[in-house]
């Protein structure tokens, strides 16, 4: 590829990589993904690629759903409950998120209930959401008539029975209750743990098989703070830190085990990324990501921010 091509493409990683994220549910997919469109793209008839960004968006497209088909397979034999893989959105990783509708598209949350579409219904479903195509253009993109393109995208929306309202807390609201989180868990305070969670707040614990982690969801507040004490108490001893920052969209915490520890991600030190969904004041829902091969993107996103250049 010439180097005018090159740049070219560039313009149109950032863009390619966030409908594959979302699409996939995984930073290393969609890098590989962009990876792969790259390739398509230098070998490719520029005779045939009258509209690059249109050309790209659909090849990434098809690679997506070529990859979710496999995907789930892998996922019937996960190991304990399956996470999306997070990342660090405060540099603009994965685009604008200025609106409510882009944050919660971006959410763990959302990502989690994609994994209930059909890949089809899947692709629809993101690339009108978050990208805001009609349904002419889908229909485009994944060889479908326009019709179908809206009935899959009526239907998707029945499937995951998410109103936009579903995840929001407003930010400055998200922002002081991850606050009050980091500060109770530093002192260990539970009192002050309780006050944050709802009554019926879920734990979600994402270890692969890989660390030891909760193999099943832990419901309700008496059980997640018995359950948070136990963890908060290993974590004080083993010397684990912890940290704010903005994930997927939201605030969010970074775990960090002590230097040169075994399990340790890299040179970030990164075993965990907590995500929360906040309503009503109250925390909803917990997601920890402690499987190591998912947390090596927000590593990498780390290390960078700390050493640019």
């Amino acid at each position: 590829m010439t180097t005018s091509l090159a740049d070219e493409f560039e313009t149109y990683r950032p863009r390619l990589f966030g409908l594959a994220y979302r699409m996939l549910g995984s930073a290393a997919d969609a890098e590989d993904t962009v990876q792969d469109a790259y390739l398509r793209f230098s070998g490719a008839d520029r005779a045939e690629v009258e509209q690059p960004g249109a050309w790209l968006a659909k090849v990434v497209t098809n690679l997506c759903l070529n990859r979710l088909t496999s995907a789930r397979a892998r996922r019937e034999r996960y190991v304990g409950p399956w996470l999306p893989e997070p990342v660090v959105t405060a540099d603009g990783a994965l685009g604008p998120l200025e609106s409510a509708e882009q944050r919660d598209a971006v959410s763990l949350a959302l990502l989690v209930l994609l994994e209930r579409l059909t890949p089809t219904e899947r692709a629809v479903y993101v690339l009108r959401e978050a990208f805001a195509y009609g349904h002419r253009e889908i229909a485009d993109v994944l060889e479908l008539t326009e019709p179908n393109s809206r009935q899959l995208y009526r239907r998707a929306v029945r499937r995951i029975a998410a109103p936009k309202a579903r995840f929001e807390a407003p930010p400055e609201q998200q922002t002081r209750l991850v606050t009050s989180f980091l500060s109770a868990a530093r002192e260990g305070d539970l009192a002050g743990l309780e006050r944050l969670f709802a009554a019926e707040v879920v734990w979600w614990s994402d270890g692969g098989g890989k660390v030891s982690a909760a193999l099943r969801p832990v419901a309700g507040r008496e059980k997640v703070l018995r359950f948070l004490a136990g963890v908060l108490g290993r974590a004080s001893a083993d010397g684990v830190g912890l940290s704010m920052t903005e994930v997927n969209g939201r605030a969010g915490l970074i775990v960090r085990g002590p230097e040169g520890a075994d399990g340790v991600a890299g040179v970030s030190g990164v075993i965990g990324v907590v995500a929360f969904e906040a309503r009503d004041g109250v925390f909803t829902e917990v997601r920890v990501v402690m499987n190591p091969d998912k947390l090596e993107f927000v590593g990498r996103q780390l290390a960078q921010a700390r050493n640019p250049g």
